[in-house]
């Protein structure tokens, strides 16, 4: 795909010599980035290497410490949110602002309503002018459908169009496709290249790769709060701009081989079954093993995890560790055994994002930092919290720092320095490495190999399959809440693991 961007003539918008800093952290330094007429700009990035930082300017939610932006040739002063707007440039953030118990029209007017008489809301005109924006934007929507009704990937299409009700001239996307499926994409994808016009223009921001090629027509890749390059996307490669995301070459390794025990699984369950999902699941895992857990959205790896730690009643089956049956009724009875659960939603159900680095290290073991008469040890909190910053390099001003400041990649090492430090036998990961850049993606990987070197047993769920199989030892295949297969590395591929997570039967056989 190619955009036809004006030729000659002051870009879309210019970014020239921008910087920013925060306490302890220059977040932009000098950042220049120019987003032609009618083009796609893809911008990637680590986490943590300014690209929110950047939007969050745009957007008129930070002011700059230095540089200047300017639209159309025209010098701008962003004065806020709504400034940005009027301006003409429009951001849709990863995380959706939608209110879920309004319309789709109230959502998108929300501030600009028409009122009768000047008093009452006039939803019937609310209704027309969302009707009016979707046929521009062939989108089939019901104005009068409330939000929370609505899937994810509508709710996506309602965001753009609230963006683009202000007659945007720059969209700003953040992660569009992070809750969308494959033909949820496709759908994403036509409506930006029905937005993009000689005076149009699109920042893409994406962690996936594959889709860059796709949709850019350029790529700006942004390190250290620093511009690194900018590369015509039919003339780069993924490989040369991971090598420019980090700074460095990122080289496959070779996939494991399977682990032969010489002594009995530290993690088996038998039977398992969930009233609505799970049936007779049965698996084990041993010491200096990932296991790996394939599927497809829905297929019950999730499901499995949280009815091992309690978090999802069992309805029948049993689980042993170290050989005995224990009962778990909870993820803290979960936690005592000796099995830590790391949630796909870690700012959820991973970390307390209002509290310190070194509180949350310690959150799952608090009990062996308080004294018999009930004082906290601060200074043994602080001491494990400098021991497992460094041990993990998690990026942060001091332990002090809280969670909610650090980028993602970052996020997820404090999660799993909870459970290191709790020092847990099990550790199950579910999607370790989601929303996170490839540079802090690679280092998960190590992390994850290093833990299985020193002989834990790993659980690690993952919807990426060259990630599955970069990693795992084992490969335990879900579909329709049946486990379908385990595999040895060696013989899985992403076809076979593909047919076993599509090819089971209502019958419960393979078809």
């Amino acid at each position: 795909m190619t955009a036809e961007t004006a030729s000659g003539g002051a870009p879309l918008l210019d970014v020239e010599g921008v910087s920013k800093g925060f306490p302890g952290v220059q977040a932009l330094d000098d950042v220049r980035l120019e987003l032609r007429h009618g083009e796609v700009l893809a911008l990637v990035g680590e986490n943590g290497a300014g690209k929110s930082t950047l939007m969050k300017l745009l957007a008129g939610i930070y002011t700059p410490d230095a540089g200047t932006f300017r639209l159309d040739g025209q010098e701008l002063s962003i004065e806020g949110p709504r400034h940005a707007q009027e301006l003409g440039i429009s951001i849709i953030h990863q995380e959706f602002n939608l209110m879920p118990d309004l319309t789709v029209a109230q959502n998108i007017f929300i501030g600009r309503e028409h009122r009768s008489g000047g008093i009452f809301l006039d939803d019937r005109a609310l209704n027309r002018r969302a009707a009016e924006l979707f046929d521009r934007l062939g989108l089939a929507i019901d104005p009068a459908e409330r939000v929370e009704h609505l899937t994810v990937a509508r709710q996506q299409m309602v965001e753009i169009a609230k963006a683009l009700s202000f007659n945007a001239k720059v969209l700003i996307m953040d992660e569009p496709t992070a809750a969308l499926n494959d033909a949820e994409v496709d759908v994403l994808f036509e409506l930006i290249r029905r937005f993009r016009s000689p005076e149009t223009g699109v920042i893409y921001i994406s962690h996936r790769m594959d889709e860059l090629s796709r949709i850019s027509d350029r790529i700006t890749v942004l390190r250290d709060g620093r511009n690194v390059g900018t590369k015509a996307t039919a003339e780069t490669d993924q490989r040369e701009i991971i090598s420019l995301m980090v700074g460095r070459e990122i080289v496959g390794e070779q996939r494991p081989e399977p682990v032969h025990p010489d002594a009995a699984p530290v993690l088996e369950v038998r039977d398992l079954s969930t009233k609505h999902l799970l049936r007779n699941v049965s698996f084990e895992v041993y010491a200096g093993e990932i296991l790996g857990f394939a599927g497809l959205m829905g297929a019950g790896r999730t499901e499995v995890a949280r009815a091992i730690v309690g978090a999802d009643r069992r309805e029948s089956g049993e689980i042993l560790v170290h050989g005995r049956t224990v009962s778990i009724d909870n993820p803290a009875e979960a936690a005592r055994l000796g099995i830590g659960y790391l949630s796909e939603d870690r700012k959820q159900l991973g970390v307390l994002l209002e509290r310190s680095v070194r509180e949350n290290i310690v959150l799952s073991s608090l009990g062996d930092y308080v004294t018999g008469l009930g004082f906290v040890r601060d200074a043994r909190i602080e001491a494990t919290g400098r021991e497992y910053v460094q041990k993990l390099r998690i990026k942060t001003p001091s332990t002090a720092q809280l969670v909610r400041n650090l980028s993602g990649g970052n996020q997820q090492k404090v999660v799993i320095a909870k459970w290191l430090a709790k020092d847990c036998d099990v550790l199950i990961f579910d999607e370790p490495t989601r929303g996170i850049d490839v540079g802090a993606k690679e280092e998960i990987y190590a992390l994850l190999r290093q833990l299985a070197d020193q002989g834990k047993a790993i659980i690690m769920i993952s919807s990426e399959l060259p990630e599955v199989l970069r990693l795992s030892n084992r490969i335990a295949v879900m579909a329709e809440g049946h486990l379908t297969a385990v595999l040895d590395n060696a013989d899985a591929t992403q076809e076979n693991l593909m047919d076993y997570a599509t090819s089971f039967t209502s019958e419960g056989t393979i078809a």
